[in-house]
């Protein structure tokens, strides 16, 4: 079994849920990825499953510490996903969700590029099926923008395996080097990771595509994309020092959109963004606390996220509705739902005794020990920023706030188990940090509670908590209104039109000529096939058979005196 990639379990299980109906299918929604994980637990370090193709040998599994740590959450993730999904009869949702999370735990097992490959062109093909299965238009549209750009990712991947294959020889995914015309083909793979890991200005994709996902389908997306992603930098790029400004900006912008947002998921999508960028910097720092540091946190986010996620996919799937202008007074409706979001709001508000305390901490102390003193402050603003947006926004309009008048049913059971898992992880994991530590690439010596790591976080989130009340006392809050706003996407959908449109009328008056001859050449062109060819053609009429005969001998005839004269 040690011969197959780990996830394949729940490739294979997507195959064969069909054929079950009822609760059995229920039951192995849930056995699969619980027998994948069992299967990945039989691996050994070292390389496994190892193909001959031609003159060359990939190695499609590599277990490591690095590849454990991400193997292990995206198990957990599948498990509590399917839990989550359990209510729903929706045979393309629950396959495409295990194909999906198979494919992303394959792929950070990876030992070659072609393998990395073959299962992140499969996550991109998988996923998409999570977004059009909420079946409008507005999934259908994001959907189709979503597969062109994962695509476009794999194509680029593969034109950098390509040209790094050529440069070097080997296959094996590995350090690609220092990146610049020199590398081309590394240069390229960081190109298709950057795209998947949602870089400023390659990021829109996930703001319009993971909020038109399903209520489960969403909670899929928040887990293994952009994960793969990270640990593909990790792997490859780590101690790449582009990567600190980039992950920077990362961590900071997201802030200000996550702010003026009305739709609570696509807020947690911008916050999503910002999270990754904190895991950026850490794999840019590069030093082995910076890799622990992005690892981590890595770890811990798909928990929240998918927490948070989960409780707004239950207000969601009970209201109807995800725009902050329409909801409020929920908790008294769904007040388990309400207090699982607080403990995921806490957690990746970074509180003391909440996960996201205890792995913050390694890549903000790692990037004060590398000296990059103004990422530093650039991260402790970004995380204050994060308390503003998904520490207090989420819950506050979610639940709290003006009561809107809507009474509902809580969330169904299998719902909340798959939230109260998730949450008793994010305190366990916060409260006792040891256990993520010993899983982590390299050897752990930091202690995240000490008094100077305590006091200036509760300084920052008590000054944080602060601002966001003197502005919504003041009436200095932004409005949560029903509204539309342009991010990145103002390029295509704003200055691309425009710019074709100025450019069409600029040039209307020059090609009229050209245009018209062109016009006049393709209408005598048309005229002269149907003369031909048309129903009184000399090609399209019918031709009696005698003519045909006479025809005939003429060639023969000419065919004689050519070669036999």
């Amino acid at each position: 079994m040690t011969d197959l990639p780990p996830g394949t379990v729940m490739i294979v299980g997507a195959l064969l849920l069909p054929l079950v109906r009822g609760r059995l299918q229920s039951v192995c929604l849930v056995a699969f990825p619980i027998l994948s994980f069992v299967h990945l637990l039989q691996f050994s370090p070292g390389t496994h499953g190892r193909i001959d193709l031609f003159d060359y040998t990939l190695a499609c599994v590599r277990v490591d510490k690095l590849s454990m740590v991400f193997g292990s959450i995206f198990h957990i993730m599948a498990i509590l996903g399917c839990v989550y999904a359990l209510h729903l009869r929706d045979r393309v949702q629950h396959g495409a969700g295990l194909v999906y999370a198979g494919s992303a735990t394959a792929a950070v097992f990876a030992g070659d590029l072609i393998t990395l490959f073959a299962f992140w062109e499969l996550t991109a093909v998988s996923s998409v099926l999570l977004i059009w299965s909420r079946r409008t238009e507005r999934a259908y549209s994001a959907g189709m923008r979503y597969l062109i750009i994962q695509v476009s990712s794999g194509l680029i991947l593969l034109a950098g395996i390509l040209l790094h294959f050529q440069a070097t020889g080997s296959l094996d995914f590995v350090d690609m080097g220092e990146l610049g015309p020199r590398n081309p083909g590394g240069t390229l793979i960081f190109v298709a990771i950057a795209i998947k890991c949602a870089f400023p200005l390659l990021h829109n994709w996930l703001q319009d595509a993971y909020p038109e996902a399903t209520v489960t389908g969403t909670v899929f997306l928040s887990a293994f994309t952009t994960k793969m992603a990270v640990y593909a930098l990790a792997r490859g790029f780590a101690g790449t020092e582009i990567l600190i400004p980039i992950g920077a900006v990362m961590t900071a912008f997201p802030v200000f959109y996550a702010v003026i947002e009305n739709d609570l998921r696509r807020v947690l999508a911008y916050s999503l963004n910002n999270q990754l960028g904190f895991m950026v910097v850490g794999i840019g720092v590069g030093s082995e606390l910076g890799i622990n540091g992005a690892v981590s946190h890595a770890f811990v986010h798909i928990l929240y996220k998918a927490l948070l996620f989960m409780s707004m996919g239950a207000v969601l799937y009970r209201v109807g509705t995800i725009r902050a202008s329409d909801l409020g007074g929920i908790y008294k409706s769904m007040p388990l739902t309400a207090a699982f979001c607080m403990v995921g709001a806490a957690s990746i508000s970074a509180f003391p005794l909440f996960s996201g305390f205890v792995t913050k901490s390694l890549t903000l102390a790692a990037t004060a020990d590398g000296g990059y003193t103004a990422t530093f402050f650039v991260l402790l603003f970004a995380s204050a920023g994060v308390l503003h947006h998904s520490g207090i926004k989420i819950p506050f309009y979610g639940f709290f706030g003006r009561d809107s008048g809507i009474r509902c049913k809580e969330a169904p059971l299998n719902m909340l188990i798959a939230m109260g898992a998730a949450a008793f992880l994010c305190i366990a994991i916060g409260v006792y940090p040891q256990p993520l530590y010993a899983l982590l690439p390299y050897p752990v010596e930091f202690e995240p509670y000490t008094s100077s790591h305590v006091v200036t976080q509760l300084q920052l989130l008590a000054f944080a908590v602060l601002a966001f009340a003197i502005l919504a006392r003041k009436h200095l809050e932004s409005e949560e209104i029903p509204c539309t706003n342009l991010d990145a996407d103002w390029i295509y959908r704003r200055l691309l039109p425009a710019a074709v449109g100025a450019v069409e009328r600029a040039s209307a008056p020059l090609l009229r000529r050209p245009l018209a001859a062109a016009d006049a050449a393709i209408a005598a062109a048309i005229a002269g096939v149907r003369h031909l060819h048309g129903p009184q053609g000399i090609f399209g009429r019918t031709w009696l058979t005698s003519s045909c005969i006479l025809l005939t001998m003429i060639f023969l005839m000419i065919y004689l005196i050519f070669n036999l004269g």
